[in-house]
């Protein structure tokens, strides 16, 4: 419950949010989605009962949701399209840094002050960034009027006929991938403890292995993407999640599966900015962020809704078949969209 009060509130809110972007300044959304994640961080450590815990679980996802669908388009368009791909996943370093470092951080503040310093202690420093971040935005909105050549918008050519069903196919394709990824994910230490006896010590430190792909996996994989179109870059990191996760059944412990896990977190950090790209060369913009903020619900959800799923296959079928069944899902997620997608320029 305690995690499901965010992930849920998090996910659902980025549509309105993304609708919203689309039609007030972003860059107000984006530091409400920082200060208003901060400021609920207080609150939550300041919680006094369950009840309270949940209630402000709720309004930090809320608050959040606003953040992704309005940063995305607004990076997008300080590029050209050649170089957007390294551009996104430059600005993904900081979603996969998150992942790696902040968990080491809060652990550190908590075996001092507890679990409530943990989150007042990261989430003041967040409201003053909102603030400053703020403040950056808005003289570099002014620069952008009264110096237009310094600061420029790219104007996107219009998408090519039959993007939206493309768009459909890419966005089935990355988000059906990426949460039969993450429904795997979610019980790999599981995995490693139960199937090879290994500590909880050791399993976790093969999932920082996993999030470390975060610090650098993005821009590669955007960079990739620029030079050699995003179709292409996208299906083969599919193929090579779906057949890396049938390997996890065949790999021994040690080196092989401690590989299987890096590639694993290779392609789901090199999969985000190239979706995303993509995503911006087939939208137009009045409904930009809309179609990021549908995006962006349906990869936060996906995972929620399969990983029980898969949780229930594992507990009735175990590991191997689990495992199979989503390698399996994977290859026909890709065979589906792939003939959609053959005709796109990107």
């Amino acid at each position: 419950m305690v995690l499901s009060a965010f992930t849920f509130s998090y996910g659902i809110s980025q549509i309105p949010a993304g609708w919203l972007a689309d039609r007030i300044d972003r860059r107000i959304l984006m530091v409400i989605g920082i200060c208003g994640v901060g400021l609920a961080g207080v609150l939550v450590g300041l919680s006094q009962t369950y009840i309270m815990l949940i209630v402000f679980l709720v309004v930090m996802g809320v608050l959040g949701g606003g953040y992704h669908p309005s940063a995305t388009p607004m990076v997008s368009g300080l590029v050209e399209s050649k170089k957007r791909g390294r551009t996104l996943g430059i600005h993904e370093i900081g979603g996969g840094a998150s992942f790696s470092l902040v968990p080491l951080v809060a652990a550190a503040i908590a075996a001092a002050w507890g679990w409530r310093g943990s989150f007042i202690g990261l989430a003041i420093p967040t409201v003053i960034f909102g603030i400053i971040f703020y403040r950056v935005l808005g003289r570099r909105a002014a620069m952008s009027r009264t110096q237009p050549k310094i600061i420029k918008h790219h104007e996107e050519a219009a998408p090519q006929p039959g993007y939206l069903r493309r768009l459909v196919a890419l966005v089935v394709l990355s988000v059906g991938t990426g949460g039969l990824v993450a429904s795997v994910t979610a019980f790999l230490p599981l995995y490693m403890v139960d199937h090879f006896g290994a500590s909880e010590q050791t399993a976790a430190y093969l999932m920082a292995i996993y999030y470390s792909a975060g610090l650098w996996a993005s821009p590669l994989g955007g960079y990739i993407s620029d030079r050699l179109g995003r179709v292409p870059v996208l299906v083969v990191i599919s193929v090579i999640s779906g057949a890396a996760i049938y390997l996890l059944n065949l790999a021994p412990y040690g080196l092989a599966s401690g590989s299987l896990f890096f590639i694993l977190g290779i392609t789901t950090f090199v999969r985000l900015p190239v979706s995303e790209a993509y995503i911006m060369g087939q939208t137009t913009e009045r409904n930009r962020s809309t179609v990021y903020g549908i995006y962006y619900f349906s990869m936060t959800e996906s995972g929620a809704v399969l990983a029980p799923i898969m949780g229930l296959i594992i507990d009735h079928f175990g590991f191997y078949n689990g495992f199979t069944i989503a390698s399996v899902a994977i290859a026909v997620v890709v065979l589906a969209c792939s003939p959609f997608l053959r005709s796109s320029r990107d």
